[in-house]
């Protein structure tokens, strides 16, 4: 059995993607924003020499790192996925689909093709973080090896997390914090410059940028809920208690609501670093549909429109709040 492109395409969940795409986004526009702070460490300096250094100080971006951490960020998803397709296939959890379609329940695939795939993907994502650490720092290799470990844990191994409800938790830390913070910090320009005499330090900001990973994880985290909300019904039966099993339909639709509230009210918390970054908010209106199917009594393939609506609102949410924090 050997599974024609568009099949992998289609294991790997493109909908879902965003969640990696985002934060890499997002964090390289804040990286490059933080880059430009300067912290004066000689005890005497005259402020005009200070006032000339940071006029002149040249912020940049580094398209090469941004470009590995993009590959990290969507090997790291894209390994996810496969896993979770390969574990749920075995344990029989997608034998009843409602959703897109899955390799290894669908036949479509072996089960050990598919966790091929997934080591392939997380041994791209190791590659382009090992290269990212060689340039960066060091300590990006424990990071991205936790990383990895999350997005294996999620459904794979003896006590997936992700039946045990934690989905959302890791979804918003990984792909939220974690991912916004490392891809804004693989911009920072070098910590240390002479200047003539003078020694100068640059100043990251460190709440700045985990920060705008606040609304980037909320929407990563809605990505999911969306996707477990739809699947209430087929989870329950296989045992697989999300936390939208656990809550139930109505109050998973509105922990979905809350969700997406939240990362309008981050949104405007950003507002007293940059002034621009509520310029995100005009993708509210996209919020409308999502909301309106979280709040209705629909499951199963009735909601199946849901995950590609929040999807788009992620992408609209991340490239205004790119060009926010730029403006």
């Amino acid at each position: 059995m050997n599974p024609a492109p568009k099949v992998w395409l289609a294991g790997a969940r493109p909908r879902t993607l965003p969640a990696a795409v985002v934060p890499v986004v997002v964090g390289t526009a804040a990286g490059y924003l933080s880059s430009g702070r300067l912290v004066v460490t000689t005890a005497q300096i005259s402020s005009a020499c200070h006032a000339t250094v940071c006029t002149s100080f040249d912020r940049s971006v580094s398209w090469l790192n941004a470009l590995l951490a993009l590959i990290v960020a969507l090997g790291i998803q894209i390994g996810t996925n496969y896993v979770n397709d390969y574990a749920d296939g075995l344990r029989g959890t997608d034998e009843v689909r409602v959703g897109p379609v899955r390799l290894v329940a669908g036949k479509l695939a072996t089960a050990r093709q598919v966790q091929i795939a997934a080591l392939i993907a997380f041994g791209v994502a190791g590659l382009a973080g090992v290269i990212l650490a060689a340039r960066v720092t060091w300590w990006f290799i424990p990071v991205g090896l936790l990383c990895g470990l999350a997005g294996w844990g999620y459904t794979g191994g003896r006590r997936p997390y992700g039946y045990l409800g934690f989905g959302e938790l890791f979804v918003f830390l990984f792909f939220g914090l974690v991912a916004t913070a490392g891809s804004a910090y693989v911009q920072h320009a070098p910590f240390v410059a002479s200047v003539g005499a003078h020694l100068f330090q640059y100043d990251y900001d460190w709440g700045f940028v985990l920060w705008c990973g606040v609304p980037v994880g909320l929407l990563a985290a809605a990505l999911l809920e969306a996707n477990n909300l739809r699947d209430i019904e087929t989870d329950t039966v296989a045992g697989k208690k999300t936390l939208a099993v656990r809550l139930g339909r109505k109050n998973a639709g509105l922990l979905y609501c809350f969700t997406l509230l939240g990362a309008a009210l981050a949104i405007g918390v950003l507002h007293n670093y940059r002034g621009w970054s509520l310029l995100a908010l005009l993708a509210l209106p996209l919020a409308y549909y999502p909301v309106r199917l979280a709040l209705s009594d629909r499951s199963g393939r009735a909601l199946l429109p849901m995950l590609g609506a929040t999807a788009r609102l992620q992408v609209a949410v991340g490239v205004l709040l790119t060009i926010g924090l730029l403006l």
